[in-house]
């Protein structure tokens, strides 16, 4: 039975609320975590659960746990989020009497800054692939794209050739919920996004392909998230930067220099898609962390 409701729950989302493949998935597995420990609990299997199982004292005990074996705040605030949502659904659809988890409090969130480079630690890793070869001149384009616009590594992957106007200078971004938005490129990006084009074709080409991908793999096929990990990882592993580098970081790093530099939050806001202008504040917060992160990093007696 429950099942069959996270079922209908899902395709909700993806039908009413264009939620993409990536939310989908994500509130998948928070629901069918949750429904197993409260199978667990009762000793029963998932299948054969009551709705009226669902309870403020079970949630509170499955985010104990969670707390327990170590999970971030901010996840486990997610992972309630989508309980959350699917119980409000289900009162919604007059499955529930009425929402028995509303007075769950959500856990408190740690306020982490994210990491991001430095203009020369940026310019190092952007510089680093071996332009005179199809793959490394990929790899720029794909750094300076990351760098330039600040856009997410699944929409990164989820970009088509189609969706670059050379002329105009601008990229069209699919957000999150299928939500599109036009991007600047800037000159730098733009440049090295026309050269890999050109190898882009000698690649599919070569391996037969057809896809439509603008950032395609060595078999020619679309590139994956694993996939840009793993080439930031190779060049920040070989350049030894000190801190922990992901495609997020470059995001980070997009927004904080901007920032820095004396651009507005609002059109912050609006070049990296978020829905609340709040997401956008916590940059605002690294001026003098900034500071003190040049001190931390360069000072060698300290």
């Amino acid at each position: 039975m429950i099942l069959r409701y996270i079922e209908e729950f899902l395709n909700y989302l993806r039908v009413v609320k264009n939620a993409s493949k990536l939310t989908l998935v994500s509130y998948r597995t928070d629901l069918e975590q949750y429904f197993q420990f409260l199978a667990r609990r009762h000793g029963a299997d998932v299948e054969d659960l009551d709705l009226n199982k669902i309870d403020h004292k079970s949630v509170r005990e499955y985010l104990s746990v969670l707390q327990q074996q170590g999970m971030q705040r901010s996840t486990m605030a997610r992972k309630l989020a989508a309980l959350r949502s699917f119980v409000r659904y289900l009162c919604r659809e007059n499955v529930l009497p009425s929402n028995p988890i509303a007075a769950v409090a959500t856990p408190k969130q740690d306020q982490r800054l994210p990491n991001f480079l430095y203009p020369i630690e940026v310019a190092q890793l952007i510089e680093a692939p071996d332009i005179s070869k199809p793959l490394g001149m990929r790899d720029r384009a794909l750094l300076e794209l990351l760098y330039a616009t600040g856009i997410r590594v699944s929409e990164l992957v989820g970009l088509n050739a189609a969706d670059l106007n050379r002329q105009q200078g601008v990229i069209k971004v699919a957000g999150k919920g299928g939500k599109e938005r036009i991007v600047p490129l800037g000159k730098q990006s733009a440049e090295f996004l026309s050269r890999y084009l050109k190898v882009r074709e000698s690649l599919l080409h070569q391996k037969k392909s057809a896809s439509s991908a603008l950032f395609l793999n060595r078999f020619g096929r679309q590139l994956s998230v694993r996939g840009v990990r793993n080439i930031i990882n190779k060049y920040v592993d070989a350049l030894a930067i000190n801190i922990k580098v992901s495609p997020h970081t470059l995001r980070h790093t997009f927004a904080t220099h901007l920032l820095n530099r004396g651009a507005d939050l609002r059109s912050v806001q609006e070049l990296l898609g978020h829905v609340k202008l709040s997401t956008t504040q916590i940059y605002t917060h690294l001026t003098k962390e900034d500071i003190k992160r040049v001190h931390d990093r360069t000072l060698p007696r300290r």
